[in-house]
């Protein structure tokens, strides 16, 4: 026998009891994992069934009914003007103040003042705004 055998041999042996070890430890791990996922699965699945149905009763909500005759653009409050499809409540405030600040809307085509108003956007209101008579007030 060579010297230095044993000692190749015992380090040979404590790699096995190590890898033996390391293989334990990784069922043991693996059966607690098996334990935890019918559980995790189930939470998974009800997490996910919530937030598909959260995410559908938000995109029914979004839909906004627009007015059923054409608001005055005169004489509509902020609330009155969030219902128009667009309008939101920073430009139906900014709608009120331009008007209580420059006077009555002479036309529609004046919402094009408005930030946020565009062509585009005028165009999808136009059905649902109108200008009556120059109401008593400031005038420009």
């Amino acid at each position: 026998m060579r010297k230095g055998t044993g000692s190749r041999e015992a380090k040979q042996a404590e790699e096995a009891r190590e890898v033996d070890e390391a293989r334990r430890s990784r069922k043991g791990a693996t059966r607690k994992q098996e334990a935890v996922n019918p559980i995790n699965r189930y939470l998974c699945t009800v997490g996910t069934i919530l937030c598909c149905a959260l995410v559908f009763a938000a995109a029914g909500q979004g839909k906004k009914q627009p007015p059923a005759k054409p608001l005055d653009l005169n004489t509509a409050t902020p609330a009155e003007l969030q219902q128009l499809p667009g309008i939101g409540p920073t430009t139906a405030k900014a709608i009120v103040h331009f008007r209580e600040k420059s006077g009555p809307f002479r036309r529609v085509e004046d919402l094009l003042v408005i930030r946020g108003i565009s062509r585009a956007r005028l165009e999808k209101l136009r059905p649902y705004v109108t200008v009556q008579g120059n109401p008593p007030g400031k005038k420009r």
